[in-house]
C-alpha cells in the first residue's frame, strides 16, 4: 500500500505549502490519518515505512498504534534501500511518501503505469499487487 502523507499544517486553503519547513499535520490531516488507519486496520499490514519528515510519520502513527507496530523511517533520498525492504517483505507493507516520491516507489515495485500527484492530492490509496507483472489499484479515502 502506498499513500502520500496527509494534509500539512502550513498548507492553508488555496496556497502552496512552504517546502523549506517540516510541518506537523493540520487538523484535517490528522483526521485523514485516522481514516487511513480505519481503512487499513484489517489489511494485514506488518510494516509501515515513512520518510524522516514529521508529516509522513504522523500519517502512519494512528495505524501503527492500532496494530501495535512501529513506524520505520527511511530517509527520502534512500529509495533503493526502501525498495529492497519492500521486495524482501513477507507481509503487507504501507509506504507513506510525498507527492514526488509516491510514483517513484510504485515504479520501483515494477508497475509500468506512471503515477503523478499534485500538491493538492491527499486522498489516493495505491495498492500494488505483486507478481510476475505487478498491477496497480488506485482507491480514494477521506
Amino acid at each position: 500500500f502506498v499513500v502520500r502523507h496527509a494534509e500539512r499544517a502550513d498548507a492553508a486553503a488555496g496556497t502552496a505549502p512552504m517546502m523549506a519547513t517540516d510541518p506537523d499535520l493540520s487538523d484535517i490531516g490528522k483526521a485523514r490519518a485516522e481514516s487511513l488507519a480505519a481503512a487499513l486496520k484489517d489489511a494485514g499490514i506488518t510494516a509501515i515505512y515513512t520518510t524522516e519528515y514529521k508529516r509522513t510519520k504522523q500519517t502512519g502513527e494512528p495505524l501503527a498504534k492500532a496494530l501495535g507496530i512501529q513506524v520505520t523511517p527511511v530517509p527520502a533520498k534512500e529509495m533503493p534501500a526502501l525498495l529492497e525492504k519492500l521486495k524482501a517483505a513477507t507481509g503487507n507493507a504501507l509506504v507513506i511518501g510525498h507527492s514526488n516520491t509516491v510514483g517513484e516507489v510504485i515504479a520501483g515495485l515494477g508497475v509500468a503505469e506512471p503515477v503523478k500527484l499534485t500538491d493538492k492530492d491527499y486522498d489516493n490509496l495505491f495498492v500494488v499487487v505483486r507478481g510476475e507483472k505487478p498491477t496497480l489499484v488506485r482507491l480514494h479515502f477521506r
